[in-house]
Protein backbone atom coordinates (compact mmCIF):
# COMPACT_ATOMS: atom_id res chain seq x y z
CA UNK A 1 0.00 0.00 0.00
CA UNK A 2 1.34 3.44 -0.90
CA UNK A 3 0.25 6.47 1.10
CA UNK A 4 1.19 10.11 1.58
CA UNK A 5 2.56 11.38 4.90
CA UNK A 6 1.47 14.59 6.72
CA UNK A 7 3.78 17.60 7.09
CA UNK A 8 6.48 17.19 9.74
CA UNK A 9 5.39 20.30 11.66
CA UNK A 10 2.02 18.61 12.35
CA UNK A 11 3.48 15.73 14.39
CA UNK A 12 3.10 14.84 18.07
CA UNK A 13 4.72 12.14 20.18
CA UNK A 14 2.45 10.62 22.85
CA UNK A 15 2.36 7.81 25.40
CA UNK A 16 -0.82 6.21 26.71
CA UNK A 17 -1.45 3.78 29.54
CA UNK A 18 -4.02 2.00 27.42
CA UNK A 19 -4.50 0.45 23.99
CA UNK A 20 -5.31 2.70 21.05
CA UNK A 21 -7.57 1.03 18.52
CA UNK A 22 -5.73 0.25 15.26
CA UNK A 23 -8.76 1.27 13.21
CA UNK A 24 -7.96 4.90 14.19
CA UNK A 25 -4.89 4.76 11.93
CA UNK A 26 -3.93 3.98 8.38
CA UNK A 27 -1.65 0.98 8.93
CA UNK A 28 1.19 0.53 6.43
CA UNK A 29 3.16 -2.34 8.04
CA UNK A 30 2.84 -4.25 11.30
CA UNK A 31 4.51 -6.96 13.36
CA UNK A 32 3.53 -8.75 16.58
CA UNK A 33 6.18 -9.91 19.02
CA UNK A 34 5.99 -12.26 22.02
CA UNK A 35 9.09 -12.66 24.12
CA UNK A 36 9.58 -13.54 27.78
CA UNK A 37 6.50 -12.32 29.60
CA UNK A 38 5.60 -9.41 27.30
CA UNK A 39 3.77 -8.95 24.02
CA UNK A 40 4.22 -6.03 21.62
CA UNK A 41 2.59 -4.83 18.44
CA UNK A 42 4.83 -2.57 16.34
CA UNK A 43 3.18 -0.65 13.51
CA UNK A 44 4.14 1.88 10.86
CA UNK A 45 1.24 4.25 10.24
CA UNK A 46 0.72 6.90 7.58
CA UNK A 47 1.95 9.58 10.02
CA UNK A 48 4.65 7.71 11.97
CA UNK A 49 4.44 4.69 14.25
CA UNK A 50 2.46 2.97 16.98
CA UNK A 51 4.02 0.62 19.54
CA UNK A 52 1.79 -1.21 22.03
CA UNK A 53 3.62 -3.10 24.82
CA UNK A 54 1.78 -5.37 27.29
CA UNK A 55 3.02 -7.19 30.37
CA UNK A 56 1.17 -8.49 33.45
CA UNK A 57 -1.92 -6.34 32.86
CA UNK A 58 0.10 -3.18 32.11
CA UNK A 59 -0.31 -1.58 28.67
CA UNK A 60 1.89 1.19 27.30
CA UNK A 61 1.12 2.62 23.88
CA UNK A 62 3.54 5.01 22.14
CA UNK A 63 2.36 6.94 19.10
CA UNK A 64 4.04 9.35 16.71
CA UNK A 65 1.21 10.85 14.68
CA UNK A 66 -0.41 13.99 13.31
CA UNK A 67 -1.71 16.50 15.86
CA UNK A 68 -4.90 16.56 13.77
CA UNK A 69 -5.49 12.85 14.51
CA UNK A 70 -8.37 12.63 17.00
CA UNK A 71 -7.08 10.64 19.97
CA UNK A 72 -8.53 10.14 23.44
CA UNK A 73 -7.43 12.21 26.43
CA UNK A 74 -8.11 9.37 28.86
CA UNK A 75 -4.92 7.80 30.26
CA UNK A 76 -2.58 9.91 28.13
CA UNK A 77 0.70 9.93 30.06
CA UNK A 78 2.92 12.07 27.81
CA UNK A 79 2.29 14.43 24.92
CA UNK A 80 4.93 16.50 23.10
CA UNK A 81 5.05 18.33 19.80
CA UNK A 82 7.75 16.79 17.65
CA UNK A 83 10.35 19.55 17.48
CA UNK A 84 13.97 19.70 18.53
CA UNK A 85 15.17 16.95 20.84
CA UNK A 86 13.56 15.50 23.96
CA UNK A 87 14.03 12.62 26.41
CA UNK A 88 11.58 11.15 28.91
CA UNK A 89 11.62 8.35 31.44
CA UNK A 90 8.71 6.87 33.34
CA UNK A 91 8.53 4.33 36.16
CA UNK A 92 5.39 2.23 35.84
CA UNK A 93 3.48 -0.23 37.96
CA UNK A 94 5.35 -3.43 38.81
CA UNK A 95 8.80 -1.91 38.24
CA UNK A 96 8.45 -1.57 34.46
CA UNK A 97 10.33 1.39 32.98
CA UNK A 98 9.68 3.32 29.79
CA UNK A 99 12.47 5.44 28.33
CA UNK A 100 12.42 7.41 25.12
CA UNK A 101 14.35 10.04 23.27
CA UNK A 102 13.30 11.61 20.00
CA UNK A 103 14.43 14.38 17.73
CA UNK A 104 13.39 16.24 14.64
CA UNK A 105 16.34 17.17 12.48
CA UNK A 106 16.33 19.38 9.38
CA UNK A 107 19.32 18.65 7.16
CA UNK A 108 20.96 19.74 3.92
CA UNK A 109 19.55 18.09 0.76
CA UNK A 110 22.63 15.93 0.11
CA UNK A 111 22.62 14.65 3.73
CA UNK A 112 18.90 13.92 3.52
CA UNK A 113 19.11 11.93 0.27
CA UNK A 114 22.16 9.96 1.45
CA UNK A 115 20.39 9.11 4.74
CA UNK A 116 17.23 8.10 2.87
CA UNK A 117 19.22 5.75 0.58
CA UNK A 118 20.94 4.18 3.61
CA UNK A 119 17.56 3.64 5.30
CA UNK A 120 16.24 1.93 2.16
CA UNK A 121 19.21 -0.41 2.00
CA UNK A 122 19.01 -1.29 5.71
CA UNK A 123 15.21 -1.43 5.91
CA UNK A 124 14.86 -3.91 3.08
CA UNK A 125 17.21 -6.32 4.93
CA UNK A 126 15.54 -6.33 8.35
CA UNK A 127 13.16 -4.52 10.67
CA UNK A 128 9.82 -3.05 9.64
CA UNK A 129 9.96 -0.88 6.52
CA UNK A 130 7.55 1.19 4.39
CA UNK A 131 8.05 3.54 1.44
CA UNK A 132 5.43 6.24 0.91
CA UNK A 133 4.20 7.89 -2.28
CA UNK A 134 5.76 11.16 -3.29
CA UNK A 135 3.93 14.19 -1.94
CA UNK A 136 4.00 15.64 -5.44
CA UNK A 137 6.87 18.13 -5.32
CA UNK A 138 9.67 15.55 -5.23
CA UNK A 139 10.02 12.32 -7.16
CA UNK A 140 10.89 10.17 -4.13
CA UNK A 141 8.52 9.56 -1.26
CA UNK A 142 9.11 9.35 2.47
CA UNK A 143 10.41 6.27 4.27
CA UNK A 144 9.71 4.76 7.68
CA UNK A 145 11.97 2.12 9.17
CA UNK A 146 11.65 0.55 12.62
CA UNK A 147 14.59 -1.42 13.93
CA UNK A 148 13.34 -3.80 16.62
CA UNK A 149 15.56 -5.51 19.20
CA UNK A 150 14.01 -7.96 21.64
CA UNK A 151 15.38 -9.41 24.85
CA UNK A 152 13.64 -11.58 27.43
CA UNK A 153 12.82 -8.56 29.61
CA UNK A 154 13.05 -5.64 27.17
CA UNK A 155 12.03 -4.26 23.82
CA UNK A 156 14.06 -1.58 22.04
CA UNK A 157 12.48 0.20 19.06
CA UNK A 158 14.51 2.64 16.96
CA UNK A 159 12.29 4.55 14.54
CA UNK A 160 13.34 6.64 11.56
CA UNK A 161 10.80 8.63 9.54
CA UNK A 162 11.80 10.86 6.63
CA UNK A 163 9.92 13.88 5.29
CA UNK A 164 11.31 14.77 1.84
CA UNK A 165 9.24 17.95 1.32
CA UNK A 166 10.74 19.39 4.53
CA UNK A 167 14.20 17.74 4.23
CA UNK A 168 13.56 16.51 7.78
CA UNK A 169 14.21 13.29 9.67
CA UNK A 170 12.40 12.15 12.81
CA UNK A 171 14.44 9.74 14.93
CA UNK A 172 13.30 8.06 18.11
CA UNK A 173 14.59 5.35 20.39
CA UNK A 174 12.35 3.74 22.98
CA UNK A 175 13.08 1.09 25.59
CA UNK A 176 10.34 -0.85 27.37
CA UNK A 177 11.94 -2.76 30.23
CA UNK A 178 10.51 -5.25 32.75
CA UNK A 179 12.19 -5.58 36.18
Amino acid sequence: MLSVRPKVNELVFQLYGRTLHPELFEICASRSIERGDYRADVTITSAGHLVTWRRDGLTLCEIATSAAQPLPQKRRLLSHRLSGERSDRMECRGGTTYQTCFQLESVAPEVFWTFQQELCAEGIKHGLFHRFESGGRLALGAISWLNIETRTKSLLVQAFHTFPDDLAIVKSQTLFEAP
